[in-house]
């Protein structure tokens, strides 16, 4: 099992302070995520069906209806390289780490290319190109005009552009779903959820868009009732919610743009709206500092990496603050 942020009970025995106490900033998780309403009894008492409105929902608020829902993004990661033909995959990285491991489960060759550009990732001249966009964790981001241009020469080599959007809902305009799967971008595959944007990590609702066939096949690799029938309910009604979704963008906007202000007198600093990275030589000591306060970050064993998350209140932000002035690198 890879490490991953939100271990919030390991954190508290570790440094032996109540898990109460702990303000956890180690996930990129909008911690103001959408309000879940009592739910039909139904939902919990039916097996769940497909076509009960979340597909319908799902393509509305994606833009695109060549979608599998499932439980987070995590099934369609693990399944998706086994049900690809073996070959090299460009992994454009530092990335989210359970991508790498389910490919080289399954028998692919991996490249990593640290920081590449799309540009270098084609160059490598692999079947396959792997990315997060905007990435996790470093925050860096690919236009949009460079993916699409990406997908295309990809497809005239046979290949694939493969894409985890999992930050991308406060920005829209930068995504490549309503293409994934289409006439025009028939090798193109896109992860989504609803995890981090609507804050719903534990409803476990994500999408992989991508060709029909595709799909067909992850659909019976999966099998039936992927999703309970409370997660179905409340994931519609999220995706529905344009009101919420407007504002919470506007927020996050603002909050992130804070985030970043707050941590740049300590570095370089790169941010999305929902985290904030902060690359400096005495990142794992900064990350000590603040658990000892009971604030928990992510750092990364591999490189001088540390994303924080979101505070939930002004509370939080003068928590996190306080912890900052008080932080006195070696």
């Amino acid at each position: 099992m890879l490490d991953h942020g939100g271990r919030l009970r390991e954190a508290a025995a570790h440094y032996d302070i109540p898990l109460a106490d702990w303000l956890d900033l180690s996930t990129g998780i909008n911690p103001q995520g959408w309000p879940v309403p009592p739910l039909p009894a139904a939902a919990w008492q039916r097996l769940p069906e497909d076509n009960d409105g979340l597909e319908a929902a799902a393509a509305a608020y994606y833009g695109n209806a060549n979608l599998l829902p499932v439980a987070g993004s995590q099934p369609a990661i693990q399944w998706l390289p086994a049900l690809l033909p073996r070959a090299a995959v460009a992994c454009i990285a530092p990335l989210y780490n359970e991508h790498p491991q389910a490919w080289q489960r399954a028998g692919h060759k991996l490249r990593f290319l640290q920081n590449a550009t799309l540009p270098r990732a084609l160059a490598a001249a692999t079947p396959y190109v792997l990315l997060c966009n905007p990435n996790n964790p470093t925050a860096d981001r690919h236009p949009r005009e460079l993916a699409v241009d990406a997908a295309a020469q990809l497809k005239k080599r046979g290949g694939w552009l493969i894409v985890d959007e999992a930050f991308v809902d406060a920005t829209p305009e930068h995504s490549l779903t309503p293409l994934a799967g289409t006439a025009d971008a028939p090798n193109l595959i896109v992860f989504r959820s609803l995890g981090k944007f609507f804050g719903l990590a534990g409803l476990r609702v994500g999408f992989l868009f991508a060709a029909p066939e595709l799909l067909a096949k992850l659909a019976e690799a999966i099998g039936p009732w992927s999703i309970a029938g409370p997660s179905r309910a409340a994931a519609m009604l999220a995706l529905a919610d344009c009101d919420w979704q407007t504002a919470t963008r506007q927020r996050l906007q603002a909050d992130g743009e804070r985030l970043r202000q707050l941590l740049a007198p300590l570095g370089e600093v790169k941010a999305t709206p929902l985290f904030a990275t902060l690359n400096a030589p005495s990142t794992a000591e900064l990350h000590e500092h603040l658990a000892r306060r009971a604030i928990l970050s992510r750092r990364y064993e591999s490189n001088p990496l540390l994303r924080v998350g979101l505070p939930p209140d002004e509370a939080g932000w003068q928590r996190l603050a306080d912890a900052l002035k008080a932080w006195k690198p070696a």
